[in-house]
């Protein structure tokens, strides 16, 4: 009995594996002329899995009950939030890539492959409640990125990427598996529940150095300063669609990740690493929007402005309590449909002959040439600032609220002034856009798919996306208590 209810916690895993076997068949069968018909197959795939993950949420689930193989693993509402938003993403990265791909020449059948792979790493993440099972999902959900990367074989800045990501992404799985060895060392155990028992008595300083390793190797995986080099670099050289994969899925995956990591595992010594996690949150802020004032490239800014973001989050988490948790999930949410609008908007802009244009320069002028690209456009940009009364004002709101609740007001002070230097490099995206002389260089077609995501994305952020506010902080809040329910 013990083995059925295992199977069937863990049933969109099983799903995600079987599909991705009987699809690699399909792949090695038909060559990379059935990629689309496998792409469509694997967004239907997605899509059951979602459909298979909402019960756990909309009951919120929690405890025991929704435990499985000894505890290495957790079907709770926490984990089902952060996989409905991960399979969300990529649906999106599926339905885009195709036709970026073949403009390239590039479109083979092994990239659908790869994306469900990568989810079923993620989804083992944010169910994770073992080192063990933190590892082997984490490390599937990699090996599969770093080919997505380099996936344009002729383009250099594509196999650079990858090269970096590679090298900096074995690094931090390294720290990370020496703080997971220093963890069971001065603990007894790789389970959650185990180590947030014993850490519950005197913290030794074998311990303490474990925290801290474990949460470098993690501050990688999200992108936050000063593990976040490898960002800027790997968005710009990657192609826009595994961009737009690397801004959502894995960052949402990650950032759940370090939630349960943080909360539950360690969540009996919260002072060993609250000040860890604020000084990450200021300097990703801090960096993410000073780095992005110089950008000429789009897809860097959007790099730096995804670091800034990362750290707003945090702040929810250093909060370290359960309406800190819920504003994180809120803010993660609206924080996946801005960066889907985003980089939709980025694939929309082409030239011509249909090659992409990545020049911020080159958008001189776009909104008398492509005006409701360029107003979409500018609705990101003025989301991601958090200027209300856009959707993306709620989820800074929300963390800065968690913030002051929780006795932070300095960290929420330092929050709310640094964001006025984030909304410099956002507004001058708009500035060129409205009122530069028109460089008249976007002018290729737009396909029906991005236009449609735009679209929805775009809604999602504006003053409409108000109207889902209610039932989106009752599912972070139900998922939250589930990642406090201590089994």
């Amino acid at each position: 009995m013990e083995l059925l209810r295992s199977l069937a916690i863990t049933g969109t895993e099983e799903v995600l594996s079987i599909s991705g076997l009987i699809l690699l068949l399909a792949a090695g069968w038909g060559g990379d002329k059935a990629s689309r018909a496998i792409s469509i197959a694997a967004v239907a795939v997605l899509t059951v899995c979602a459909v298979l993950t909402v019960p756990a949420l909309c009951h919120a689930a929690m405890g025991p009950g929704v435990s499985a193989w000894n505890g290495q693993f957790s079907g709770d509402a926490f984990a089902a939030f952060g996989k409905l938003l991960i399979y969300a993403s990529a649906a999106v990265t599926l339905i885009i890539a195709p036709a970026f791909f073949e403009r390239e020449n590039a479109m083979r059948a092994e990239f659908p492959l790869l994306v469900l792979l990568a989810a079923m790493g993620m989804g083992m993440m944010v169910s994770a409640t073992d080192t063990l099972a933190l590892y082997i999902g984490l490390e599937l959900n990699s090996l599969a990125a770093y080919v997505m990367a380099s996936f344009l074989r002729s383009d250099e800045r594509s196999a650079e990427a990858g090269l970096k990501y590679f090298v900096l992404g074995s690094l931090a799985s390294g720290i990370l598996l020496y703080g997971i060895s220093l963890i069971y060392g001065f603990t007894g155990s790789t389970s959650f529940a185990g180590i947030h028992g014993a850490l519950a008595g005197p913290l030794f300083m074998g311990a303490t150095f474990g925290i801290v390793f474990v949460l470098a190797g993690l501050a990688f995986k999200v992108s936050a300063a000063p593990f976040h080099m490898w960002t800027p670099d790997v968005y710009e050289g990657a192609p826009t669609p595994v961009s737009t994969f690397f801004a959502t899925a894995p960052k949402v995956a990650a950032l759940a990740l370090l939630m349960r990591v943080s909360l539950f595992a360690f969540g009996s010594q919260p002072g060993a690493w609250q000040q860890i996690v604020i000084f990450v949150a200021l300097l990703s802020i801090v960096i993410g929007a000073l780095g992005a004032i110089g950008q000429d490239n789009i897809k860097r800014l959007l790099a730096y402005s995804s670091i800034n973001n990362v750290g707003f989050m945090l702040i929810g988490l250093a909060c370290a309590n359960q309406a800190g948790a819920a504003a994180m999930l809120v803010y993660l949410a609206i924080y996946v449909a801005m960066s889907v609008a985003g980089f939709v908007a980025v694939l929309m802009l082409r030239d011509a002959d249909g090659a992409p244009v990545e020049s911020i320069a080159a958008m001189a002028g776009l909104s008398k040439t492509r005006p409701a690209l360029a107003w979409a456009i500018g609705a990101v940009m003025f989301s991601l600032a958090g200027i209300p009364p856009l959707f993306g004002f709620w989820g800074k709101f929300m963390v800065f609220q968690a913030a002051v609740q929780a006795g932070l007001l300095t960290l929420a002070a330092i929050g709310i002034a640094a964001s006025v230097i984030g909304a410099f490099y956002y507004i001058k995206v708009v500035k060129v856009m409205f009122f530069d002389e028109a460089a008249d260089v976007v002018t290729g077609q737009s396909d029906l798919a991005q236009r449609v995501l735009l679209f929805v994305s775009v809604v999602a952020i504006s003053p409409l996306g108000w109207l889902i506010n209610k039932p989106l902080g009752e599912l972070a809040g139900r998922a939250a208590a589930a990642l406090f329910h201590i089994a």
